[in-house]
């Protein structure tokens, strides 16, 4: 008979501080991962870029019973300089890394990131890249530990990535092909981090969390959010379903899958493409002039 493999939070019981970084969480369905974390006994961090709106969740989390105090982190996605602040920060605090969850996003604005990147490519993937590799050393002197990002099944409509058209201002008049473009890089990264990372302790997850009611719609033009509605949103606590299993029930051995209803979908045939994320590795690498120790690999 097959040995089942426990969930993450059964083994998460047996760490001493189990803790998680999460992006984006004053707002949406990283609110209520921060909250389902909490309750379960992580000390979370909240990674935003405003203190003014992420006091409150500070402040409802701090207020349930035996909880560990949350904290804040300020974090730009669109500045690597924030970004970089973000990550010495948490790791001048010195504590385990059992849980990194990039799940901030942009969807429907327009321009460049202070490091002249497409906003939406810039915010989803390459501040979440960056993130991610200045982290990776604490991750995995943490393992068991995850990466969860927080993708979409918007990702069936990107064409490609067309290298020269990340490097300027959004195109399309919605924003809504770049968003794609931006989840497909999600993907491509969650797989291609799984491979350098396997058997390291560390697990990779992608997910479509649902079409949900947030605050990551309010840049689509107004004339399009009643056809989002029309087509049925989840609630903010249905949308964090998907995030939540990856994060602490999804088995290690599914580690570099994407997932939608807290199961393995297929996602499209340009995201399971090992050249596209091999080739978006490392040209990331590059994008964010960060030293890697699997730079080397890459050759």
């Amino acid at each position: 008979m097959a040995v089942l493999e426990k969930p993450f939070f059964t083994q998460g019981n047996l760490l001493k501080n189990p803790v998680a970084l999460i992006t984006g969480a004053n707002t949406g369905i990283g609110r209520h991962t921060a909250l389902k974390l909490a309750k379960k006994g992580y000390k979370v961090f909240l990674a935003c870029r405003s203190w003014d709106k992420t006091q409150p969740v500070l402040e409802e989390i701090n207020q349930l019973e035996k909880v560990k105090p949350a904290e804040f982190l300020e974090l730009d996605l669109a500045d690597q300089a924030s970004i970089r602040r973000c990550a010495l920060s948490f790791l001048a605090r010195q504590l385990p890394l059992h849980l990194l969850i990039n799940n901030a996003g942009q969807a429907g604005a327009k321009g460049l990131t202070a490091d002249g990147f497409e906003v939406a490519f810039g915010v989803n993937h390459l501040g979440h890249f960056l993130l991610t590799q200045l982290l990776l050393e604490r991750l995995e002197s943490s393992a068991p530990s995850r990466v969860i990002t927080v993708a979409s099944r918007a990702h069936h409509f990107s064409w490609g990535l067309h290298w020269a058209h990340l490097r300027e201002s959004t195109r399309s008049f919605t924003g809504i092909r770049e968003y794609a473009n931006s989840k497909l890089a999600n993907i491509l990264f969650s797989q291609h981090l799984a491979l350098m990372l396997k058997d390291s302790g560390v697990s990779c997850y992608a997910l479509h969390p649902g079409l949900v009611a947030t605050e990551i719609w309010r840049h689509v033009p107004r004339f399009l959010q009643p056809l989002l509605k029309w087509r049925g949103m989840l609630s903010e606590e249905e949308g964090a379903q998907c995030t939540l299993y990856c994060a602490l029930d999804a088995p290690a051995s599914e580690s570099g899958l994407y997932y939608a209803k807290s199961k393995i979908h297929q996602p499209s045939r340009l995201a399971q493409s090992e050249k596209m994320a091999l080739l978006l590795w490392q040209k990331s690498l590059e994008w964010v002039n960060e030293s890697s120790r699997f730079a080397k690999n890459q050759d």
